[in-house]
């Protein structure tokens, strides 16, 4: 049979919460051996290639149980969860006072009616105290890869992530934070099937992190769910803007946030509106109306709603909490540098928060 896989988790734990953020689709073979499939791995153990994962593209609805063990093995909590039409959940779990939950097992119940399918034990990331994250782009950030035409496209496919050239400069930057006690997120465009390949060559460049967050360009083609459109194939802004909320909604206001980008695409307009929220006090209903026109964001009726209403949770959060620190790293090309740093924003929050922004070049 058919048996369904997780092709992404992501488990917060947070003040009172666990945050899971998953993905299911089925096993590319129907009968494929475990022996055999080790067999398999251990004669050539080689990265990923993106190409391996297109079959990440089908869509399929799955049931989750969620059992909540303590440290113990006791069941703490059980709860069952709906995915989307494309195999993706989104929930959060409440933490017990007595007996809190230390790691959770997932069973999928609804692809075979009346069993229940093992799918895997978890312990969930614990953001530590202080909070210190970091978020990073993969694309042009930590990568130097390229995507803007056909025959670079098909070669991205078709061979690992490490056919690029790593940017060295960002990777030891990176890694410098992550040694501070700085906790790692990685935030990129690129489509959700690369994860393999992308934390194929995270572990190579000996970066740990399991919280991948890639763009399901499947949303972007649905007519009846998701958040994206065909415009956000090229714009960035929503999408990254909206990931980072969603990620700092999981782990709480961070006493510290560095934020690593790109000069070449809107990474700085991004990163500078969510610190418009964090540390300039800025009204969400202002910063929507000085964006929403933006080249970077272009957002569409609904985006217009998400944008708000997670502002204003965000805004909300912030307030509860003393001043978040934020730096901004830009990486850019040696001829780019001097016109960065002397660059102006067509938005007011930009001029007045750019401070924050240190261009880097790599």
């Amino acid at each position: 049979m058919r048996r369904p896989k997780l092709v992404h988790f992501s488990g917060i734990e947070s003040d009172q919460y666990i945050h899971i953020r998953a993905s299911m689709s089925f096993s590319s073979q129907a009968k494929f051996h475990l022996l055999d499939e080790i067999n398999q791995n251990l004669k050539e153990i080689v990265p990923t290639k993106p190409i391996q994962s297109l079959g990440l593209l089908s869509s399929n609805e799955f049931r989750l149980k969620v059992i909540g063990l303590t440290q113990e093995d006791q069941e703490s909590t059980i709860r069952s969860f709906d995915s989307d039409s494309f195999g993706n959940f989104n929930f959060k779990i409440p933490q017990p006072e007595q007996e809190k939950v230390s790691k959770i097992k997932l069973y999928e119940t609804r692809s075979h009616p009346g069993l229940e399918l093992l799918i895997g034990s978890f312990i969930p990331t614990k953001i530590n105290s202080p909070k210190k994250i970091i978020i990073t782009d993969f694309d042009k950030t930590l990568v130097d890869t390229r995507y803007s035409t056909l025959k670079e496209l098909y070669l991205s496919l078709r061979n690992p992530v490490n056919y690029f050239p790593p940017v060295d400069s960002s990777i030891d930057l990176m890694k410098s934070y992550n040694k501070e006690g700085f906790q790692p997120f990685i935030v990129s465009a690129s489509p959700h099937f690369y994860e393999n390949a992308i934390r194929d060559w995270l572990y190579q460049h000996e970066i740990f992190t399991g919280n991948i967050f890639l763009k399901d360009y499947r949303n972007i083609f649905s007519f009846f769910e998701g958040d994206l459109s065909t415009k956000d194939l090229k714009s960035q802004g929503f999408y990254k803007l909206n990931t980072i909320v969603n990620i700092l909604l999981m782990t709480g206001i961070p006493d510290e946030l560095i934020l690593m980008g790109d000069g070449f695409e809107s990474d700085t307009i991004i990163y500078l509106t969510l610190a418009a929220i964090l540390i300039g006090r800025y009204d969400p209903w202002t910063i929507w109306n000085l964006t929403k026109k933006e080249e970077s964001f272009r957002l569409n009726n609904q985006q217009h709603f998400r944008f708000l209403s997670q502002f204003y949770q965000l805004k909300n959060m912030s307030d509860a909490h003393s001043k978040c620190k934020i730096k901004i790293y830009i990486r850019c090309k040696p001829h780019m540098l001097e016109h960065l740093q002397n660059r102006s924003f067509n938005l007011e929050f930009g001029n007045n928060l750019k401070h924050l922004v240190h261009y880097y070049v790599g």
